[in-house]
């Protein structure tokens, strides 16, 4: 088998218990270190743009990649609607710990930004493992999206109908609307990093477009005000979108992938 057929033909992990359970679709490609491990975000799947590209990158160097769908997404198992930050974060980390041996850089794109930031904290907590951080590139992260950029921004109407009715079908400049839940967001204050300093133990390469109307660009600002981290950079872009998906946004994703080998 040849790692092109391996990356192309998904496999699927077992996540969760009883009712909770669902089967997790995973790309992994092997090949050496420092690994690749994608991180897709809200409402998207591994076959994107940006987490493409990375595997095709991986395949040209020989390196290991592993790039995955949230359950609920993609060809995961489970209703996007009984999604929260903490449901996507035990498939991530049961991704992780499953498929990521040695070195890895996370890249974390929106939500997935979010992803990263708190599994470099649990990764902090365990204190060893099989695998390690050597380095983050964060693609408009939005960690506390669920409360910063949309419980806050919502209209009292809005609020009121989460509340009572359990849901809110928000509508997408990207789609069909799709669910905002009350789990969703109560779930999410569970999950809040932008009160305190939040510890990566590694280098992290934000890139931020200035003309994102998902995640302004004040918020990536924020976000380095509470890393530690001396080896923090900020790249902001101009005519940069949310999905900073353009050839030239890739070509920047994959330089700063590469400057941590």
């Amino acid at each position: 088998m040849t790692n092109h057929q391996t990356a192309a033909d998904p496999c699927f992990l077992t996540v969760g218990e009883g009712p909770d359970q669902r089967r997790v679709a995973v790309r992994a490609r092997p090949g050496t270190s420092p690994a690749l491990f994608w991180l897709g975000g809200f409402n998207s799947d591994m076959t994107g743009t940006k987490a493409v590209a990375l595997d095709q990158c991986a395949a040209e160097r020989g390196r290991a990649c592993v790039r995955f769908d949230y359950s609920g997404h993609g060809e995961s198992s489970g209703a996007f609607a009984d999604g929260t930050i903490g449901r996507w974060l035990e498939d991530a980390l049961a991704v992780f710990d499953r498929f990521a041996e040695g070195p890895q850089v996370v890249i974390g794109s929106s939500m997935g930004g979010w992803m990263a930031l708190l599994l470099a904290r649990e990764l902090i907590r365990r204190d060893a493992g099989p695998a390690s951080l050597t380095g983050m590139v964060l693609i408009a992260p939005a960690p506390d999206f669920t409360e910063a950029l949309m419980w806050k921004g919502f209209s009292a109407e809005i609020r009121r109908q989460i509340e009572t009715e359990g849901v809110w079908m928000r509508p997408s400049d990207y789609g069909a609307p799709y669910p905002i839940t009350r789990a969703l967001i109560e779930d999410g204050r569970n999950h809040l990093l932008l009160g305190g300093a939040i510890s990566t133990g590694c280098p992290v390469r934000i890139l931020q477009g200035k003309q994102d109307p998902d995640v302004p660009w004040t918020h990536a600002f924020a976000l380095t005000e509470h890393l530690p981290c001396e080896d923090v950079v900020l790249t902001l872009i101009q005519d940069g979108d949310h999905r900073l998906s353009r050839p030239q946004d890739i070509a920047r994703m994959l330089a700063a992938v590469e400057e941590f080998g």
